[in-house]
């Protein structure tokens, strides 16, 4: 009987340490969300006062403007927010943006190749950037920030050889219908960039391979001590990083109608920027789809509000140097908050 007693106990223990564990979780889920929920508040507390100072700006043109303007960078950060939410950091998105998109639109003009064939060249280079990077860092152990700095450093040095430092253009009209076509009046841009993010978040709330980038990004030995192939699925992150570089050079280069060696330039450190601000940790293991588009919302606000007051355009970059800062500062209290609250 007293066996019995002790077994009962016993099972009583475990079920009381998954309900507890489910409730951790979903307290962790719960603040995930409910930073979104401040982030939105911040972005329409500086709606409601850039109005105030500027009335263009609940202009129907402005806001679509605003949006369209917004997808080169939330297509990037997309990508961006797997990468670090493994704990790694990917610094060549520009330079692949500026790469894949010349080399593709290069093989469509001078080449005579078919539109489809330059897009497809243009994710195959992008893909081939992020396999390269995955495997160093995951093989060698090299840090990332070393590796896709030097990815960055390559891709710049290939679009100048390729290009001799140029512009190429024209661009075919079927290619600038990525950018500039309307379906039932919505801008095709917006709706490609739409889907990929609802992709992009099906991926990391509903299937396996989103709750091992989690598990990854929170404690990468215990992810591997549980069968999760850690390096498969950080290798698969700067892949997914590589292509929606990829993706964003042909939406730019569509937008511009041109594509060149400067194209990407700088746009490292504003991805990071709005990704972490969107509640992505940069140690890892945080982070959702919804938080990183409010972040690339909330960065796209910042330089239209510089566009529309008239301010001179060298304080654009002081302002997206302080909101990095701030970014980064949120960060560490979020992390110290959230290990606060699940010690409890």
């Amino acid at each position: 009987m007293q066996r019995v007693h002790e077994q009962e106990a016993g099972a009583g223990s475990a079920r009381a340490g998954q309900r507890n564990g489910k409730s951790k979780i979903s307290q962790k889920s719960l603040g995930r969300y409910m930073g979104s929920l401040g982030l939105f508040l911040v972005i329409l507390v500086f709606g409601i006062v850039l109005s105030i100072l500027s009335p263009v700006f609940l202009s129907t043109t402005n806001i679509v403007n605003l949006l369209i303007q917004s997808t080169i960078l939330a297509a990037l950060a997309i990508g961006s927010t797997f990468v670090i939410m493994t704990g790694g950091i990917d610094l060549s998105v520009g330079s692949v943006l500026a790469v894949s998109s010349a080399v593709g639109l290069g093989l469509i003009e001078h080449h005579g190749m078919p539109v489809i064939v330059g897009v497809l060249v243009s994710l195959i280079i992008g893909i081939a950037f992020g396999i390269f990077n995955g495997f160093i860092i995951t093989r060698f152990q090299v840090p990332a920030l070393i590796v896709t700095l030097a990815s960055m450093g390559i891709g710049r040095g290939i679009i100048l050889i390729y290009t001799n430092g140029a512009n190429i253009s024209p661009v075919p009209d079927s290619y600038v219908y990525l950018a500039n076509g309307r379906i039932l009046g919505i801008p095709v841009i917006l709706l490609l960039v739409g889907l990929l993010a609802v992709i992009a978040h099906i991926i990391l709330s509903n299937t396996v391979y989103g709750r091992s980038v989690y598990a990854s990004g929170g404690n990468e030995l215990a992810a591997r001590l549980a069968g999760i192939r850690t390096k498969r699925v950080i290798t698969m992150t700067y892949v997914l990083s590589g292509l929606m570089a990829a993706v964003a050079g042909i939406l730019l280069s569509a937008r511009l109608e041109s594509a060149g060696p400067t194209a990407g330039n700088g746009i490292e450190l504003t991805v990071i920027a709005a990704v972490v601000i969107g509640g992505t940790s940069l140690f890892g293991g945080q982070g959702n789809i919804l938080g990183t588009l409010l972040g690339v919302l909330l960065i796209s606000l910042v330089s239209n509000a510089v566009n529309l007051l008239g301010v001179p355009p060298a304080w654009d970059q002081l302002v997206k140097g302080v909101v990095i800062l701030v970014a980064a500062l949120l960060d560490v209290y979020r992390r110290k908050y959230s290990k606060a609250g699940l010690s409890k």
